[in-house]
């Protein structure tokens, strides 16, 4: 019976295989056989040929953290443990004791905390190089502008602002500081969803025709993301996921958007923003993108690319784990295996490795302006009950 292809190499077969190749530069079988008895089987100093032991880095950058909320404290804070270029070096709450208590956890002296009134103050402390800014959506640019001018990097979680001109606002603020500016797109520093990128770039299955996601998750209330004051909503928070995975699938910009909304008005967690949204993103080459993001359904993290010979299959694309990547040529489906990483850690480090070396960013902030220009004209269209142009 044939060995399956998945199936490990037998010691025996090793050997054979080993034999088969002296042989063919003109040793004789009896040679290739004492030859192949002399194969090491283990490394003579019992330490593997290829192991690498790590390097003390030179320098690690410091980050303040603005805002301890669910994000914050559940995962961003211990992803630096994972870090090899980012450090905790300072906080910035409304609430001292939680800020006190977080601080000793992570070894961040009490000096380092700081409030909304004296953020500002923040531009003395040489132990801050970056602020990363996890706050309520409509607070993103009043710190983000707040911390440039205090002389530090800013890394912004999406979405970037709560409008367009406050994103460009930011933008500005980057480039008269002469800092970087990053936007929070954590799925572009993980490996499944570069993958995809990879295989859409290069055009695997073909030419891409459609993209489809859904990213819809039950929240319930109190939570900032169903306050229209907080810029919330169902586009900005979960939708955005979509819009950006669109961007890296297909490689381009939208040129119209046609949307429509559903607002119950049987339940009061939606008297100031829609529970669902679907909307359509037509690309100048005739791609198009539907996707669907609700604050009142069961969870659904996913997008599929259909090209020309298969598709590229994410489920779930969108999650801070167990991301599942599949793909199908035609004819079967395969599962793509890849090794997982903490996505907020690789985040992080990319960041601190740009400002390390001076490189730019992978997600600046003329993406995160792109994505808000995308989301306005969704809300246009939900308005006008007809397409809008991007």
């Amino acid at each position: 019976m044939n060995r399956p292809e998945s199936s490990p190499e037998t010691a025996v077969e090793t050997r054979r295989r080993f034999m088969q190749a002296l042989t063919a530069f003109g040793m004789t079988a009896a040679a290739a056989a004492r030859a192949a008895d002399q194969i090491p089987l283990a490394p003579p100093d019992k330490q593997p040929p290829n192991l690498e032991i790590p390097k003390q880095v030179e320098r690690k950058i410091g980050w303040a953290v603005v805002g301890l909320g669910e994000l914050a404290l559940g995962e961003i804070m211990p992803a630096f443990a994972e870090c090899k270029w980012s450090k905790p070096t300072a906080l910035v709450s409304g609430h001292r004791d939680k800020a006190v208590q977080v601080a000793k956890v992570y070894g961040i002296p009490e000096k380092n905390i700081y409030n909304y009134e004296n953020y500002d103050s923040i531009a003395d402390n040489d132990d801050v190089d970056v602020i990363y800014i996890v706050l309520p959506n409509s607070m993103h640019a009043e710190y983000t502008v707040r911390g440039l001018k205090a002389g530090k990097h800013v890394l912004c979680e999406k979405p970037m602002a709560a409008n367009v001109d406050e994103c460009e606002k930011m933008i500005a603020a980057s480039k008269e500081a002469e800092k970087k500016l990053m936007i929070a797109y954590r799925l572009h520093y993980e490996p499944f969803n570069q993958r995809v990128m990879e295989l859409c770039k290069e055009k695997e299955f073909g030419q891409l025709k459609t993209f489809s996601s859904s990213n819809c998750q039950n929240v319930q209330a109190p939570n900032i993301r169903l306050s229209r004051e907080l810029a919330g909503g169902p586009v900005g928070d979960v939708g955005v996921y979509s819009i950006n995975a669109a961007r890296y699938c297909i490689n381009a910009e939208p040129v119209e958007v046609s949307a429509v909304a559903h607002q119950p008005k049987d339940d009061p967690r939606f008297r100031e923003v829609p529970e669902s949204v679907a909307f359509t993103l037509k690309y100048p080459d005739g791609e198009l993108a539907h996707c669907d993001c609700s604050f009142g359904s069961a969870v659904s993290r996913r997008y599929r690319v259909h090209c020309e010979r298969g598709y590229i299959d994410m489920d779930p694309a969108f999650a801070y784990t167990d991301l599942e990547l599949r793909v199908h040529d035609g004819k079967r489906e395969e599962q793509l295996l890849l090794s997982a990483v903490n996505h907020f850690a690789a985040e992080m480090d990319h960041f601190s490795e740009c400002i390390l070396k001076n490189k730019d960013c992978d997600t600046p902030g003329s993406m995160g302006l792109a994505d808000q220009r995308i989301i306005e004209a969704i809300a246009r269209s939900i308005e006008s009950g007809k397409p809008e142009k991007v």
